[in-house]
Order: C-alpha cells, then sequence, then structure tokens
C-alpha cells in the first residue's frame, strides 16, 4: 500500500491534530498483550535510514539516560546481519516501509531477536517481516516529510518510555503546541528569509536529543530549499568545525553552551538562528525562537515545527518548488522509483545536467 499524498504546506498546517491522533493509537498498541516482547527488551538497537534514522537520535538519548544499553545504526551498515552488536529487539523505522536498506537490514537480523517495525503505512514490505509492528495509522504525508517524521519521533518516544517503564506521556497537549511554535516560527523567520536566502550554506548544531533536529532540519535545507547543509554535534562544532563560517546560515538548538556558540556567531556577522527556553536577546545578526520547557522528544518534535517552516519560506524566497526533487533513483525503495516525487527542477544553475528524467 503506498502513503497518501499532501503538500508539504498541507502536513504543516495539519500537523498538530495528525500528531495527537498518532500517540492515540500508537499508546493503545504498545499496551496490547502482543507488544509484551517489545515491552520487556532489555538492550534495543534501533535502526532506519535518511529521515528516520535522524528521528532515532531521540530514544536513544532518553534510553541511555535512563541506564538502558542502546543505539541507532544506518540500516545500510547492518545489511548483511546484526552480527557485532549485542541485542535482543531490532526496531526498524521506515515511514513508507519501502526502504531498502531497512528492509535488507530486518531480514539479515540474528536468530532470536524480536524483529520491530515502527512503519508510517500498513501493509507495507517491512511491515511483512517484522515479528511486531507498530503502525501511525497511515496519515497522509507530504513527499519531503512533514508529518511522517515527527510522528515517528512521537511513535519512537512511546516506544522509548515503554521500554524504560515510564508511567505516563508527554503528548496530550501536543496539538496545541504544535500550533502556537508554528506561530512563531512563522513571524520570526519572516525575519530572516531575504537575507537566509543568499546564504550558501547553514550548519545546523545541536547536541542530545535535539541532535535529531539538527540532522533533520540539514536535510529538509538539503531537500526544500536546496541549499548546501549539515548537522554537527555542539562540542564538536567547537573544536575546529565552525571554523569555515562564512556566507552562512547557523541554526543553533539548546540551552547551554550553544546560546553563548549562538551569541558569538552572530557578533561576527553571521545569520544565526537560535531555538532555546532560554532567555536569549536577538540582535541585528540573531534570531531567537523561544521554546517551552517540555520533556526531550516533544522538545524534538516543535524543534522540526520550527525548522520545517524555515525551510518552506527558504524555498519560497529562492523560488525552489518544495514538491520537486533533481535526481531519482531506482534502487532505494522496493517496488522501484516514486515517480510522483520528481518533476524537473524550476531550481537548478544554468546548464545543469543534474535534472530527473521524465516519467
Amino acid at each position: 500500500m503506498s502513503a497518501s499524498r499532501t503538500t508539504f504546506l498541507q502536513g504543516q498546517a495539519g500537523q498538530g491534530a495528525a500528531l495527537a491522533r498518532i500517540a492515540d493509537r500508537v499508546r493503545t498498541r504498545l499496551a496490547s498483550p502482543d507488544c509484551a516482547a517489545l515491552r520487556t527488551a532489555r538492550r534495543p538497537l534501533f535502526t532506519g535510514i535518511g529521515a528516520s534514522y535522524a528521528a532515532l537520535a531521540v530514544p536513544v538519548h532518553q534510553l541511555r539516560t535512563a541506564g538502558v544499553v542502546t543505539q541507532r545504526v544506518l540500516s545500510s551498515e547492518i545489511e548483511t546481519g546484526t552480527a557485532g552488536f549485542d541485542t535482543d529487539c531490532l526496531i526498524a523505522v521506515s515511514q513508507g516501509g519501502r526502504s531498502r536498506e531497512t528492509i535488507a537490514a530486518l531480514r539479515t537480523a540474528a536468530p532470536g531477536i524480536t524483529r520491530t517495525a515502527l512503519l508510517g503505512v500498513v501493509p507495507s514490505p517491512l511491515g511483512e517481516l517484522a515479528d511486531l509492528t507498530v503502525d501511525l495509522g497511515n496519515e497522509p504525508d507530504s513527499h519531503a516529510s512533514t508529518v511522517g517524521y515527527t510522528g515517528a519521533v512521537v511513535g519512537l518516544d512511546l516506544i522509548a518510555g515503554a521500554l524504560a517503564g515510564r508511567d505516563r506521556d508527554p503528548w496530550g497537549d501536543i496539538a496545541e503546541r504544535t500550533t502556537a511554535v508554528h506561530r512563531q516560527a512563522a513571524e520570526v523567520v519572516t525575519g530572516l528569509r531575504e537575507r537566509g536566502a543568499r546564504c550558501a550554506a547553514s550548519d545546523a548544531v545541536a547536541a542530545g536529543a535535539s541532535r535529531a533536529s539538527a540532522e533533520e532540519g540539514a536535510l529538509l535545507l538539503r531537500e526544500v530549499a536546496r541549499m548546501a547543509a549539515a548537522a554537527c554535534a555542539t562540542r564538536n562544532y567547537l573544536h575546529g568545525e565552525m571554523e569555515s563560517a562564512g556566507n552562512t546560515l547557523h541554526l543553533v538548538l539548546g540551552d547551554g553552551r550553544e546560546i553563548e556558540l549562538a551569541r558569538s556567531l552572530a557578533a561576527a556577522g553571521h545569520l544565526t538562528l537560535l531555538l532555546t527556553t532560554a532567555p536569549a536577546r536577538p540582535s541585528d545578526s540573531l534570531f531567537v525562537i523561544r521554546l517551552p520547557e517540555v520533556p526531550d522528544a516533544v522538545r524534538a518534535v516543535l524543534e522540526a515545527v520550527v525548522l520545517q517552516e524555515l525551510a518552506a519560506q527558504l524555498a519560497a524566497e529562492r523560488g525552489v518548488p518544495i514538491e520537486s526533487f533533481v535526481f531519482a533513483h531506482d534502487d532505494t525503495k522496493l517496488g522501484g522509483l516514486d515517480t510522483a516525487r520528481f518533476q524537473v527542477a524550476a531550481y537548478a544553475p544554468a546548464g545543469d545536467a543534474a535534472r530527473a528524467p521524465s516519467p
């Protein structure tokens, strides 16, 4: 089954309500008796690719903080099996359930490992291989993912909560929080979009669970606004990576060393957007979005809401059609090319030969 599609802007607009539905659905599923093997896993290994891999930074950070041994690994790194990983449960994430690398990883998992799939779409090839499936309810998603990504974060948080024995979850007011942050983001991003669209590249910098947001933000800027972008860990960024700053947009997410980092970049004249729960004064080059104090997973969703708005506004300013992709690959999804994703790019350098083939 293929996921029904919505536009990127429609995905943004309906995101809060969709996430509330997803939370209700996953809560019910995880409480069912046939999910007992997932709830009792002690050494979960998470795998995915693309945006799904980015989302995995959230449960890994949460579970490690709770003392659970876990890690995330790109699906492409375990296509030939899970040898070398001490795990009793492989949790594979794929929004459409057709990613070839993730399917291969689940297919070759060692005997005795509970193979679990978190899916946006059912039925799907990945789900057919799994011992357990947790689905998000076939919510319509955009080609450059909106609800598919944030819904995966919600589902992964609920799985992490079940693994850690958490009594309650933080998703009761997610629709209202999403709407409020989106409204603030639209206003703040409007103030930087013209200058931001002229930047040659972007760095997204974060630590902990917010590394998921940095990775997803960089991917969105590449897919939606066609801006070269990289995701960086805060402390590593300070050890040399930031030295290349110049005509760059800096996305800084966090409440600790990130605040001084953002101030330093802005003081040097570099356009900087800071997402933080702490008080921070904006300046000519420093734009600030003040997030509510919420648990890490909720924060990651709200950060994604901001980054989606940023990508959408920069795409509009740069004249990039959000729903178009430049490169077509017929070897990343089981079933072949999703031709609906690829249109001839309206925004590309003159003479660029890297155009999508006609469907």
